[in-house]
């Protein structure tokens, strides 16, 4: 098992390399940079000469290394990380991007794993009533579930629960974590300083978020259980079992369900990312502070430091899931061994 780790930790490393070029690449290809956005405020907002927009734009390229060539920047933004922790700069925010990403990332990771474990219990759950019922009402309506959240984008669902929220419920609150009997502080603060009133505020501002975000992964994953668990049980050794005389509870949860987790596991290794862009896509609609909101705002303007960083650590998160999901299969089945090993 440790060696298994190693030897994936080690082929993550050139991935995350390969990954942080060619997505620093991407972001600076368009035209422009804030440079430009800095010289088009000026003239559009601060009503400034052209001339002199042009020259504050190029004195701050010069100040921050904007006019430097595309591989020296790429070079200096990853030396600062592998030597001093440095992931940049934020033109915007005018503060450290390393506190932007520690700001925001916790949150976004919390809710991101929150729908996750939501999405997996109560679809695996929702997967097992559906197959043991097969063409029941019961499955008819599992499976219409399964289809809606399938079908339905994530972006329109939370535009109709924003809809119901602000015009139909008149809900005043929308876009913070606590409400302002909690100060509206940061999502950490309020968790650090614990009790019960604040989870219950904090759960009334976000189970939008967690519910449109869930839905998705429980789809998924109560297609996958009904279909595998389906096949599972016309297997021979279910059979055997049934002619043992075990009941048919034991033969399902001890002898089938096992066996059909195998793909879902398998899954984990890209739940994380897609529970992440899940949730960025509805916090953008509510417009909670975590990385989703930060990283279009940082795109529409070119703050490329911010950009890049979250979007290198969502590659991480791929990653990761990927070799949690290995290391889950080799502990479910233990023929599963580095390079093919039995």
């Amino acid at each position: 098992m440790l060696r298994f780790l190693g030897i994936r930790l080690l082929q993550a490393i050139p991935v995350l390399l390969v990954m942080s070029m060619i997505t620093f690449a991407i972001i600076q290809a368009p035209p422009g940079d804030y440079g430009d956005f800095i010289r088009t405020n000026m003239i559009v907002q601060g009503g400034a000469a052209p001339e002199a927009a042009t020259a504050a734009a190029e004195a701050y390229r010069e100040a921050h290394g904007l006019n430097l060539p595309l591989p020296i920047q790429y070079v200096n933004w990853i030396w600062g990380i592998l030597s001093e922790g440095d992931f940049g700069q934020s033109y915007v925010y005018n503060k450290p991007v390393y506190d932007i990403m520690m700001q925001r990332l916790p949150p976004t990771i919390a809710i991101a794993l929150t729908c996750h474990l939501l999405a997996t219990l109560i679809g695996v759950s929702f997967g097992i009533i559906a197959a043991t019922r097969q063409y029941t009402w019961v499955d008819t309506v599992l499976s219409f579930v399964s289809f809606l959240g399938m079908t339905i984008p994530r972006f329109l669902l939370a535009l109709i629960i924003l809809y119901i929220l602000a015009f139909k419920l008149n809900v005043q609150e929308i876009g913070s974590f606590y409400s302002s009997a909690y100060g509206g502080q940061p999502y950490w603060q309020g968790f650090l300083d614990f009790n019960w009133g604040k989870l219950w505020n904090l759960i009334q501002h976000v189970w939008p978020v967690i519910a449109v975000a869930t839905i998705g992964g429980l789809a998924y994953n109560m297609r996958v259980m009904r279909a595998n668990l389906l096949d599972t049980l016309n297997a021979q050794y279910i059979e055997t079992a049934r002619a043992k005389g075990l009941s048919e509870g034991a033969v399902v949860m001890k002898h089938a369900v096992p066996n059909a987790l195998h793909p879902l596991v398998a899954y984990q290794g890209v739940v994380l990312p897609y529970m992440l862009t899940g949730e960025i896509e509805v916090a953008i609609v509510f417009g909670l502070a975590t990385i989703g909101p930060a990283i279009v705002q940082s795109m529409n303007i070119g703050d490329v430091y911010v950009t890049a960083t979250l979007l290198l650590v969502l590659g991480a998160t791929l990653i990761i899931g990927n070799i949690i999901a290995d290391l889950l299969l080799v502990a479910l089945d233990p023929r599963i061994r580095v390079g093919g090993d039995t």
